[in-house]
């Protein structure tokens, strides 16, 4: 999977709070159901950030150089885990080390939100390492996407913890990025995300469009991630189990075609598209139709296939994926879209 390819690098710095020791997860049961979310408090200028590696390495310096410098240009200190440079074979460390990490990031509480260096594959090798009940007492942003998306749905299914969807630290911290950032979790705005306009001197918009599959409005919590990482944790404990009600939103690259469709299929037998109130498609960069010699549907027909017949509103081109104009989407927090608009409406802040 490009996924693994597509983000660059990031750095050190050890950390001091001491090692967690971690055992085998003590949380067995759904710790969402029937229970309120958890919604961490805002960032304010002066805070640390915890820069992790819960999958893939980095071994260029420069990347973890400027991952510093663009949080302390967003006023953040910056803080590197103990093992953000180690590796094991591609991963940023053994499990044992990657999880003990991120339990040291939620541990400490110098740390006031912890993002990861980047993507890649790897995070789900850690889930039954985490201490969840740590995590749910010591709530606090945490930031990521790709394979990222392992974390957020292990982490808001068994804590109910709000989780964020976003760039990785290693990702490209544009105008259009940051200002969704900081409007989302410095000043706690219940956001409105919608396309940019590139219009320019052009008699219509040809990048960045939106597409409705099915118009309306729709109401619910927002959850998703990448495809194939989400479609990965089926049938696990960390998998989020009620979806009813939810607005599912979805990002992929360098999958074929018919990988995306084999997952769709699956979000459809599993009985995750019949619970969903609405549906967003982000970016599928990369997304070719591969090589079965007698043609392929295209991207658009297979995620019509499994949308339209559910007859509930959903779209697809939303600023979601392994872009540079990459929106921060908050995990848990109700929303309204609107398919016709392509817009994605909080109905509340994020952060407290």
């Amino acid at each position: 999977m490009e996924r693994r390819k597509f983000i660059h690098n990031v750095g050190l710095g050890s950390l001091a709070f001491p090692l967690f020791s971690f055992g085998k997860n003590p949380l067995t049961t759904n710790e969402v159901a029937g229970k309120d979310i958890i919604i961490p408090k805002a960032l304010k200028e002066g805070d640390t950030i915890g820069i992790i590696s819960p999958a893939s390495a980095i071994f260029e310096s420069e990347p973890y150089e400027i991952a510093r410098e663009s949080f302390e240009a967003l006023g953040l200190k910056v803080k590197f885990g103990e093992f953000t440079k180690s590796r094991y074979g591609h991963l940023a460390g053994t499990d044992e080390q990657r999880a003990a990490e991120l339990m040291n990031m939620f541990a400490d509480p110098e740390i006031k939100a912890i993002i990861a260096l980047r993507g890649g594959s790897g995070s789900a090798r850690i889930l039954d390492k985490l201490d969840y009940k740590l995590i749910a007492q010591n709530p606090k942003i945490f930031i990521g996407y790709s394979d990222i998306t392992a974390l957020h749905l292990a982490i808001f299914q068994r804590t109910g913890l709000v989780t964020f969807h976003g760039p990785v630290a290693v990702s490209t911290w544009n105008s259009f990025a940051t200002t969704y950032l900081k409007n989302l979790l410095f000043e706690g705005e219940a956001i409105l995300f919608e396309n940019p306009s590139t219009k320019g001197d052009e008699l219509t918009q040809t990048s960045n469009r939106i597409r409705t599959i099915k118009e309306g409005t729709a109401r619910g919590a927002l959850l998703g991630g990448n495809l194939s990482v989400l479609t990965g944790l089926m049938g696990t404990e960390y998998f989020p189990k009620d979806w009813t009600g939810k607005i599912l939103y979805l990002e992929e690259i360098g999958e074929k075609i018919y990988s995306v469709d084999r997952m769709m299929t699956q979000l459809q037998l599993g009985g995750v598209l019949d619970q969903i109130s609405g549906f967003v498609f982000g970016k599928c960069n990369d997304c070719e139709p591969g090589g079965s010699g007698y043609g392929s549907l295209t991207l658009e027909e297979v995620i019509d296939h499994y949308i339209k017949p559910l007859n509930i509103p959903a779209y697809t081109g939303a600023m979601i994926g392994h872009i540079s104009d990459n929106v921060t989407i908050p995990n848990g927090i109700q929303a309204e879209i609107n398919a016709e608009k392509g817009t994605i409406h909080l109905l509340s802040p994020a952060v407290k």
